[in-house]
């Protein structure tokens, strides 16, 4: 010991003090922690070491100490050692393992402690029991040591001190209690699934059985094995070797086991009541089985662990007794059978308790679940499979019995089934090589066999019932059986969350779908047949899925399909013996029945599914399509019903609009709201339909890089790691580059490409099916819809020339059934045809006109005439031309030139007339380019594109198909502007066209008569009308072809032109609409559609009653157009209706930016005035707009009829502005000198009219003097008084304003002005007289209207407006006192005595009144 204070004077700091030490091993254990030591002056005596500081004994000289032996050094030790554990209870149990092993003589001495022979049994189990109590790092250090020793002891049987000593189940209580310990301590890290690595690594990397198994691998039965001597011995006795080696031999018993019995019998009377050793995989079994309390919970708790070390001894103990390729039924002993069916069992009994009784722990539940289900997963490579089956079996109907949430039963049987069945032999545990064609003959044939005397009608009975979910199909096939009727069960269950249980559910299907595609075992083509052909029961299950799929046609909307076709109600969704099967009836020859039934086979309500797992279903299907064999399909197609076969159809119409490529900017989406997953799983979906070819397989590849390939979850080749496999779907979305985007939108269009092929594939065997049966006149139309919606979808150039083909087969071989029953899929047809003659892509165009020539050939050659094909094109050019904006003009002209040539080089039409119905109908054609080239150029302009649409309807006055259709079109283009009512106004004259013609069609009294019956909805209708010559008869083929020419169609346009008035507010016009369709309704007694439409006219009459004239209708504004520039509309005036609330300088804003990008900076002035303009005046280099706000005008007569607010805003066409100007030019001056021009403008068309704006026909002026401007004024100020005089309720603040503008004092040009202006003298000009007095009277009636309304604010004001109530009735009589001299002066000349009275007009008075008579004159010399 030194000091290392320094002193003066001193060279070093160092200083001996004293000496003293440690011994570093005391009792065979470290000495470590914080120690106090004496220290001795003198050295130390010799042998020093052999004692402590503290206990040295006395020496000869005596050793001098520091403090009289007292402890002053204080010292810490910490041990790093790999050997000594540092733990008395470690230490403790390693000494006695070590004292088992060795020669040893009692007593020993363990730590402090001497330990007699007859203490030695209880020590040990004390030892054991108290291992957990450890501390847990030196436990997580020597874990591995301490687990093999106690595996050791729990199948070594001990003879201590004479006595048996059987240490299995305090061993096993170690060990529950050890993992226990690591699974709850904070500080050891776990896997994402809760399972400590410590374990997980000892399992795979540490665990082998104990040595006593191995040895008895090498021993024969006749002979006893030779053992090493550093073994376990029993001690206590004169030769503990030969006792050691004796009890060795007999290791053949068992002590769990005693009716195993042993193959030598040992003779030494000191080893009789030995047992032998036991096998480790029997033991851990029995001490699970056995276990109960806190134990057995920490069983199921940890079951991974325990299940791991079981499956593991058991492969090692198969591999060191060679019994691989022994029998699977002889490998184990029936009691561990036993006892793993008791586990089996009581693991599923947890499971169903703790999902019942303990909602919280649902978690703990699933995992038990899943470890349960790797369990038996590892037992089918172990174990008789049928033993494992039965398991299985006894599995599925236990929690069936226990759990009534039928998505929690559905959700943990999934996952359940889904690990099974990724096993790597899952097919052949399937029996994939045997199908129904080449498997046994039920024991009960079905009564098709047994009626049926040949062998045909035998053979297509087994197809259909390949297709079937049988009991037959379930014994053949367990595994799929199973996880079908999981499927069946989970999309025909209703309940809270089972969308989450159905999207398993499908997810576990497709994953096998993809692993088969990745084996490299199935590549084979005959091979994939055999395993599609053990899914063929699928395309059963999702055909009764149907009504439940996400409807993909309609991106934005998330609906259902709401139902199937005709004939769904004899399919039963799932069958009794379904139910039956799930329920636990016979699935394999080998298990015993059971009588349980499975409720959730009920009927139930249709669930919509996800989009995501509808897209999984569909892709699960084709790939069956894509692999099943083609002539099975053929058979099965052709003997399908009707109804059966329109749900392939429905189904393969819902993949093409599933499967349409999205292009670059939305593939990182994956789909619209379809499937959010990470970029692997969009890779297996590729990989399921297109295999290994090309780019994809590139993916393919990159996705099975290094460390990938365990994302997949699917690999057969090798068997899941449960460390790395990810049970649950993670959704994580990464960062993708732009290659990946690349990448990804190549890998989309090629699987858009391989879906299509699929479905045309399919299509074609439906069409070989059909032709050998009579439903083809109820199929074709599907299968024509089908293929006609892929060709409306995003598709590959290699796919569309395919379907062409297939077209042209098809035109080729049915005609005759498209032209007369197909009319409007023919029409689709057209226009699909014409879309993709504008194509860029050469060999698109190429396919389509000869498509497109060969339809109208083969029209022409069926009935003569191609009438009706030439309309169809017609109007499907024109529908193309009002929707299509992607479509290339220049590239259509071309495609109509091929196909003349076509007509023209086609030297077997030359003699008809075919060749120049050809040319006429392209001429057509070209015009309508022509007129649609002007619309591309207004585009932006959306007044000058619906006058260009209304021209070319107009031009199509003489074809209502095609009228209609551009009716329709302009009703669209006005819906998107929000346009309610010109929308509405479109369809009421598209009903107004079909009604004309429905008139000539059928002659039904409750039909209306024609356009004349609409003409109280708006008078623009009567245009309609079809009085020309030159209209064509209805009767006439391809006139009136369209499905809205009958009485279903007419009431669909009234129906839809009612909803947009609604829409708009024109709650009036709903009631004139379906007084049209109603007494259509009652002829045909539909009580229904009555009671739906009386219900819309009470919400509208409910909606005048409450809104009335808060409605805002809209605002009309004449806009004048001047200049060169403008073409066409130089010159021109028109009415502009826009929305309400428009003002003058936002209609203004938008034409002058509008105009000005059109024609260029500075071109374009907007004239700010409303005067006439002079063009001369005008730059002929400019453009020039005036723009006025005008109003509703009406004469004095149609006041009588326009009395509600709605009909002073409908059915307008007259409108007014004014313009006050003065003699010399300013448009305001003095009152005596300011005079007003009164404009009227009448239009073309009433308004709301198909267009929002109508050319201005006629223009009327009038000009108002100064007086009569100073009437109109007064006339305007007194209706104002009368009417908030009068309102109801009363409006104080109302009134009060209106007097303030009457009787203020500081009114400037106010009444008494006025007054003071033009009735101060008597005018001079006798023909002022009559207005003189008009205003006298005038005057007379606004200071009696002004007195009233002072009366009124009276008892209308507070008790703080009393002084503003007497300033107001100041002002009143101080007004009334000026005004007296002025109201009373009459002129003379007006009051002489009438003689004789002269009627001037048919609008003068009929009786001799002078009143009357005076007021006639008084208009006549105002006007």
């Amino acid at each position: 010991h030194i000091s290392c204070q320094q002193k003066q004077n001193q060279g070093s700091p160092e200083a001996l003090i004293g000496y003293s030490w440690l011994p570093i091993l005391m009792n065979e254990r470290l000495q470590t922690g914080h120690y106090c030591l004496p220290v001795a002056l003198d050295k130390l005596p010799n042998k020093y070491s052999m004692h402590s500081p503290e206990k040295i004994p006395n020496q000869s000289p005596p050793i001098k100490w520091v403090d009289g032996h007292k402890g002053v050094f204080n010292v810490e030790i910490q041990a790093v050692s790999s050997v000594h554990t540092q733990d008395n209870h470690l230490d403790k149990f390693f000494a006695l393992c070590h004292t088992l092993e060795g020669r040893v003589t009692f007593p020993i001495r363990i730590l402090d402690q001497k330990i007699i022979e007859q203490d030695l049994e209880h020590e040990l189990k004390l030892s054991i029991i108290s291992l957990p109590s450890a501390r847990l790092e030196p436990l997580v250090l020597f874990l591995h040591q301490v687990l093999d020793k106690l595996f050791q002891l729990t199948i070594q049987p001990m003879i201590i001190a004479g006595q048996t000593a059987n240490l299995a189940q305090f061993t096993f209580e170690s060990v529950v209690s050890i993992v226990n310990s690591l699974h709850n301590s904070p500080d050891l890290s776990k896997d994402q699934h809760g399972r400590n690595c410590l374990l997980m690594s000892y399992v795979y990397y540490v665990f082998r059985l104990p040595d006593s198994l191995k040895e008895m691998a090498k021993g024969g039965s006749a002979t006893l094995p030779v053992f090493p001597e550093s073994r376990y011995y029993t001690v206590g006795r004169s030769s503990a070797a030969f006792v050691g080696s004796r009890l060795m031999q007999s290791r053949i018993l068992s002590s769990s086991n005693p009716d195993i019995a042993g193959t030598v019998a040992l003779a030494d009377e000191d080893t009789k009541n030995l047992t032998s050793s036991k096998q480790f995989h029997e033991e851990l079994a029995l001490q699970m089985v056995v276990s109960t309390g806190m134990v057995r919970e920490n069983v199921f708790k940890y079951a991974w662990f325990f299940f791991e070390l079981l499956i593991k001894s058991m492969a090692q103990y198969i591999c060191q007794m060679d019994k691989q390729d022994s029998s699977r039924k002889l490998r184990f002993s029936d009691r561990f059978k036993d006892d793993v069916s008791t586990i089996v069992n009581v693991v599923t009994s947890e499971i169903a308790t703790i999902l019942v009784k303990q909602q919280k722990e649902v978690e703990q539940a699933e995992k038990i679940n899943i470890s349960l289900a790797f369990f038996l997963y590892d037992l089918l490579s172990l174990m008789d499979r049928g033993f494992v089956f039965n398991l299985i079996r006894n599995y599925c109907c236990q929690l069936s019995s226990k759990l009534q949430s039928m998505p929690t039963l559905i959700s943990m049987r999934l996952e359940f089934l889904r690990i099974l069945c990724s096993h790597e032999h899952f097919l052949s545990l399937n029996l994939f090589f045997i199908t129904n064609l080449s498997a046994p003959a039920s024991p009960c044939p079905s009564i098709s066999s047994q009626n049926s005397s040949s062998c045909s009608s035998v053979q297509d009975q087994k197809i259909a019932n390949m297709f079937e979910l049988s009991a037959d199909y379930r014994q053949q096939h367990f595994l799929i059986g199973l996880l079908f009727t999981e499927l069946a069960a989970a999309l025909d269950a209703e309940a809270e969350g089972i969308a989450k249980v159905q999207k398993k559910a499908v997810n576990a299907v497709l994953n096998l779908l993809c692993s088969h595609d990745l084996d490299s075992r199935y590549s084979k083509p005959k091979i994939k047949t055999k395993i599609a052909a053990l899914y063929l029961p699928l395309i059963g299950i999702i055909m009764d899925a149907l009504p439940q799929i996400y409807d993909f046609t309609d991106a934005h909307s998330k609906k259902t399909r709401s139902g199937g076709s005709d004939g769904d109600t004899d399919v039963s969704p799932i069958n009794h013996s379904v139910a039956l099967m799930i329920a636990g009836n016979p699935v394999n020859t080998m298990l015993r029945n059971t009588g349980m039934s499975y409720s959730s086979l009920q009927s139930k309500q249709v669930n919509p599914l996800a989009a995501d797992a509808s897209r999984t279903l569909l892709i699960s299907f084709l790939w069956i399509l894509k692999n099943a064999d083609q002539t099975l399909l053929t058979k099965w197609a052709s003997d399908l019903p009707v109804s059966q076969l329109n749900k392939i159809l429905d189904l393969l119409y819902l993949c093409v609009s599933c499967f349409e490529y999205r292009g670059k900017a939305t593939s990182d989406k994956v789909s619209t709201q379809a499937l959010q997953k990470s970029k692997h799983t969009k890779a297996r979906l590729e990989e399921v339909l297109l295999g290994n070819a090309g780019a994809r397989g590139e993916m393919m590849k990159r996705c099975r890089g290094p460390g990938n390939e365990r994302n997949f979850g699917i690999n057969e080749n090798l068997r899941w790691r449960k460390d790395q496999t990810q049970w649950r779907q993670g959704n994580e979305r990464h960062e993708k580059t732009k290659a990946d985007l690349d990448q990804e939108a190549l890998i989309s269009g090629n699987l858009v490409t391989e879906a299509n092929l699929i479905i045309l594939d399919t299509l074609e065997i439906i069409i070989q099916a059909i032709t050998m049966s009579d439903c083809k006149d109820n199929v074709l139309g599907s299968v024509l819809r089908v293929l006609l919606h892929s060709l409306g979808c995003n598709q590959s150039s290699y796919y569309i020339t395919h379907c062409f083909s297939t077209l042209r087969a098809l035109i080729t071989k049915y005609a005759d059934l498209l032209f007369e029953e197909e009319a409007e899929q023919c029409s689709d047809m057209c226009q699909r045809i014409l879309h993709h003659c504008s194509s860029s892509i050469d060999s698109t165009r190429t396919h389509a006109c000869a498509t497109l020539y060969l339809l109208m050939r083969q029209s022409f050659n069926i009935i003569s005439n191609f009438a009706r094909v030439k309309m169809q094109v017609t109007m499907s050019l024109a529908s193309l031309v009002g929707k299509s904006s992607d479509f290339n003009e220049e590239y259509l002209r071309r495609s109509l030139r091929t196909v003349l040539a076509y007509a023209e080089e086609d030297e077997e039409m030359q003699p008809t007339m075919f060749p120049i119905q050809v040319e006429e109908l392209l001429s057509n054609l070209n015009s309508i380019l022509s007129d649609t080239v002007k619309m591309r150029e207004f585009q932006k302009d959306p007044e000058m594109l619906m006058d260009l649409m209304y021209r070319l309807a107009k031009g199509y006055q003489t074809s209502p198909d095609l009228r209609l259709t551009w009716l329709q079109n302009m009703a669209e283009k006005h819906t998107k502007r929000k346009c309610y009512t010109e929308a509405a106004m479109c369809l009421v004259h598209a009903a107004a066209l079909v009604a004309e013609y429905l008139s000539m069609l059928e002659d039904h009294k409750y039909l209306p008569v024609g356009c004349v019956s609409f003409q109280n909805i708006s008078p623009n209708v009567l245009e309609e009308s079809a009085v020309s010559d030159d209209i064509l008869s209805p009767d006439e083929d391809g006139i009136c072809s369209g499905r809205y020419f009958s009485e279903n169609g007419l009431v669909g346009l009234l129906e839809q032109t009612a909803e947009l008035f609604n829409t708009a507010y024109m709650f009036e016009t709903v009631n004139e609409v379906y007084k049209v369709v109603i007494p259509i309704q009652e002829a045909h007694r539909d009580v229904n559609k009555l009671a739906h439409i009386h219900e819309k006219l009470k919400k509208a009459f409910d909606s005048i009653t409450l809104k009335g004239a808060k409605r805002m209708f809209g605002t009309y504004f004449r806009v004048g157009f001047y200049g060169a520039k403008f073409g066409d509309l130089d010159e021109q005036e028109f009415i502009y209706k826009e929305p309400a609330i428009t003002k003058l300088p936002e209609i203004s804003h938008r034409l002058e930016a509008f105009y000005s990008q059109c024609f260029g900076e500075g071109k374009m002035e907007v004239i700010k005035d409303s005067c006439p303009v002079e063009k001369a005046k005008l730059d002929p280099n400019k453009a020039y707009i005036q723009i006025t706000f005008v109003e509703p005008f009406f004469d004095d007569y149609e006041m009588k009829d326009r009395i509600t607010y709605f009909e002073k805003n409908f059915n307008l066409r007259r409108f007014m502005y004014t313009t006050p100007f003065t003699k010399d030019g300013r448009p305001r001056g003095d009152l005596s000198e300011q005079y007003k021009r009164k404009t009227i403008l009448t239009t073309l068309h009433a308004f709301p009219y198909v267009k929002t704006r109508i050319n201005v026909i006629q223009k009327e002026e009038f000009i108002l003097t100064p007086i009569e401007v100073a009437i109109e004024d007064m006339q305007k100020k007194t209706l104002e008084l009368a009417v908030a005089t009068h309102q109801e309720p009363p409006d104080a603040k109302m009134l009060q304003m209106v007097l303030q503008g009457s009787v203020g004092t500081t009114v400037n040009q106010g009444p008494l002005e006025v007054a003071q202006v033009f009735l101060a003298e008597i005018p001079e000009n006798s023909n002022l007289f009559r207005h003189h007095n008009k205003l006298r009277l005038c005057f007379k009636e606004f200071i009696m209207r002004c007195g009233d309304a002072v009366e009124k604010n009276k008892h209308l004001i507070t008790s703080d407006q009393k002084e503003y109530q007497q300033e107001l009735k100041k002002n009143y009589n101080k007004l009334k006192e000026n005004l007296r001299p002025m109201i009373g002066r009459k002129i003379p000349d007006l009051y002489k005595p009438i003689i004789k009275i002269q009627r001037a007009s048919k609008e003068s008075f009929k009786r001799s009144s002078f009143k009357k008579y005076e007021s006639s004159l008084s208009n006549s010399q105002s006007s």
